[in-house]
């Protein structure tokens, strides 16, 4: 039989278009009947913002390379210039799709339960005169209208920001160019007013709902702003902008000022998409792409409403309960439920290693932790890696309280999680203030890992308590996100977790760990290694098998080593939330794969990686995906969980029902697209989500 080459482009989806694809699934989440309304909203905002994101970072990157001519092929054979042309169209074709989900399938749903998202031109005369007053006070006196003539140059326009371009005509009848930002200081949905409906058959009263669009409601008093001159058309437009930020850190003296610059240099980059209406005139649209410098391809024709994200809006101010999903009470670890105060968590640590899982169980336990170790007499010092830790930061909260009463505190801030870098930077002046030792992470790599220590003494000598995690140690994120930690007082992982912050915070060369598996020292060739086990296992007719969760799989030396381990025989189960580069269902290849994606209530943000090993099941979880830039440029921790009732606890309760899933589970076939299970005949459906909720 003729080797099949494990390297050929045909073998591996691209993974801008793999990323469209997730896009695509939370979009149909929007589109699910089955979810409450309200959180269909929600979904398509999720989407909106995603895809904001999207252009932000990765079109954006694409463009870079064809602008400076790099010819690097992608994963699947394809030219910088050949990606993004598929990317824009796909992506075009995504966004009129949610834009007619809202149209066609949200809007008039709203609407039957009281709640009206109205045009200016469908508001009664009361309620104009309503809206227009809230104009008058409220939204006027904010607008700021730029000319566009010789003595004004074209405005700078930041990014995500919605706009209008307007065409004004003097006494002459010379008409003139103005630009109108549309503030985002106001909601982009001008509540009118709300107003009691007809009794239902339970004996309750809604409350309706109406809004009008801020947009248009500034459209249609815009002679306010220009008086002595005529006001011939407005016409709404949206830019997104390069937002993904370069460090330049081997000539920055000081990373904390070089990431304050960035961010600010970050609403200067250059467009990547500007999203228009197609009533826009063409000589407006030139002007645009003109100013803007940008080419054709990058101006999007759109129905209204430009900005989805901005939907967010909605399910925030409406409380409608029964339009929601039901109110979830997070469960208390078992190991955890008796215990009086945080003082003896560290007693209970020290009984047996402690298994958490967000956000079926609450996160407090972590917050108690560090809370514990700040108060705590015999605790000497704590160390921790902060990654995204959002503006409501309780655990930051309890390492300040640990720095006031004296503890040795040592943070490693990184500055460089995008989107979080401002509030980072805030967290990291608070630390510094109260005399916390703060690290801003290492040259060249992104400290990704979750890792906290504390430090104690016990009789003699000192026990390190750790706690581990596949997430951030963010407690509001950690509500609907899904993640896994663990709290051990394990000597070995003890002693790794220190020889860890030796690394970060000092000289450390140290290049290997005793039980922790830490990128990108050895983690991709410990992952390598037992994958390679496996496949020998098969070889010799052992019990064989992967089961790998994960957010994305990307890297392409993984993705060929699990096609020898499908070639082997091994069965590999892959739980791909996102990103899927690898082609399963390939004769000869990967027949032995299955790729499944799990989008639901709650983000899937745990990674898991099981393998059988012959019955002597090993699992380990940790924050890396498998992906060049987690294996080779970021710091990240993966762990072993080595007590065998947890293992199996991993492998039957939370994996193997993964698997099961047939309701929020969509599986990947060979030419990159997903398509639901089918239940077979008589099979009840199974939403792990939901099941986990109710065990």
């Amino acid at each position: 039989m003729t080797e099949i080459d494990l390297t050929s482009p045909s073998l591996y989806i691209n993974r801008e278009l793999s990323l469209l694809e997730f896009q695509r699934r939370v979009l149909e989440e929007a589109r699910d009947e089955e979810n409450p309304l309200l959180e269909r909203l929600k979904f398509l905002a999720i989407f909106g913002s995603n895809m904001d994101e999207f252009f932000m970072v990765r079109v954006s990157g694409i463009r870079k390379q064809v602008e400076a001519n790099i010819a690097k092929l992608s994963e699947d054979g394809l030219t910088p210039r050949e990606e993004l042309a598929v990317i824009r169209k796909n992506a075009q074709d995504l966004m009129q799709d949610a834009q007619q989900c809202f149209h066609r399938k949200l809007q008039p749903k709203l609407e039957k339960e009281g709640i009206h998202i109205l045009d200016y031109s469908k508001l009664s005369k009361s309620q104009k005169e309503r809206a227009d007053k809230y104009f008058n006070d409220v939204i006027y006196p904010v607008l700021t209208p730029l000319a566009l003539d010789p003595g004004h140059p074209f405005p700078h326009i930041s990014n995500l920001s919605l706009n209008l371009a307007i065409v004004i005509r003097d006494k002459k009848g010379n008409e003139k160019f103005a630009r109108l930002k549309v503030p985002d200081t106001l909601p982009r949905l001008i509540p009118i007013k709300r107003s009691s409906g007809s009794v239902r058959k339970d004996g309750t009263i809604p409350f309706h709902h109406y809004f009008v669009w801020l947009e248009q409601l500034i459209a249609v008093n815009l002679t306010g702003l220009f008086p002595g001159l005529e006001v011939v058309s407005a016409h709404p437009f949206r830019i997104v902008r390069d937002a993904d930020i370069e460090i330049q850190e081997l000539e920055a003296d000081d990373l904390l000022e070089s990431m304050q610059q960035s961010i600010r240099k970050r609403k200067f980059g250059s467009v990547v998409q500007v999203a228009i209406y197609p009533s826009m005139p063409n000589e407006i649209r030139d002007l645009l792409v003109d100013n803007l410098e940008v080419s054709q391809n990058d101006v999007y024709i759109m129905n209204h409403p430009l900005g989805l994200a901005n939907l967010w809006q909605l399910y925030g101010s409406v409380e409608r309960f029964e339009l929601k999903y039901p109110p979830y009470i997070q469960r208390i670890p078992k190991s955890l439920r008796n215990m009086d105060t945080t003082e003896n968590m560290f007693d209970i640590i020290r009984a047996g290693n402690i298994l958490l899982h967000h956000p079926y169980e609450t996160f407090s336990p972590v917050i108690d932790f560090l809370t514990a170790a700040a108060r705590d007499p015999n605790v000497l010092a704590i160390k921790q890696t902060v990654y995204r830790v959002g503006s409501n930061a309780p655990v930051v909260e309890a390492l300040l309280e640990a720095a006031e009463r004296g503890k040795q505190v040592a943070v490693l801030m990184e500055l460089k999680a995008r989107f979080d870098e401002e509030s980072n930077i805030g967290w990291a002046r608070a630390l510094e203030d109260a005399g916390v030792h703060v690290v801003y992470g290492l040259v060249g790599l992104k400290t990704h890992c979750k890792v906290a220590m504390v430090v104690r003494k016990e009789g003699e000598g000192i026990r390190r308590y750790l706690h581990l995690a596949t997430g951030n140690y963010n407690a509001v994120t950690s509500r609907f996100y899904e993640d896994l930690g663990m709290f051990t007082c394990d000597e070995d992982m003890g002693a790794d977790a220190t020889d860890l912050f030796n690394y970060l915070t000092g000289y450390s060369t140290k290049k290997s760990y005793k039980k922790l598996l830490v990128a990108p020292v050895n983690l991709r060739e410990q992952i390598e290694k037992l994958i390679r086990r496996e496949i020998e296992h098969a070889k010799a007719g052992n019990k064989a098998r992967i089961i790998f969760k994960m957010n994305s799989l990307v890297d392409m030396e993984m993705i060929q080593l699990l096609y020898q381990a499908s070639q082997a025989g091994v069965k590999v189960d892959l739980l791909v939330r996102g990103m899927c580069c690898l082609r399963p269902g390939i004769k000869d290849v990967s027949e032995n794969i299955r790729v499944t994606s799990i989008v639901g209530r709650y983000l899937e943000h745990s990674r898991v990686y099981y393998f059988q090993n012959n019955g002597s099941d090993e699992v380990y979880m940790g924050s890396a995906d498998l992906m060049p830039r987690n294996l080779n440029h970021r710091v990240e921790v993966v762990f072993p969980v080595e007590n065998k009732a947890q293992v199996k606890f991993l492998r039957e309760k939370i994996l193997e029902n993964y698997l099961k899933d047939n309701t929020r589970a969509r599986i990947l076939e060979s030419d990159g697209t997903y398509k639901r299970p089918k239940p077979a005949n008589e099979e009840k459906g199974f939403d792990v989500q939901a099941h986990l909720m109710g065990e």
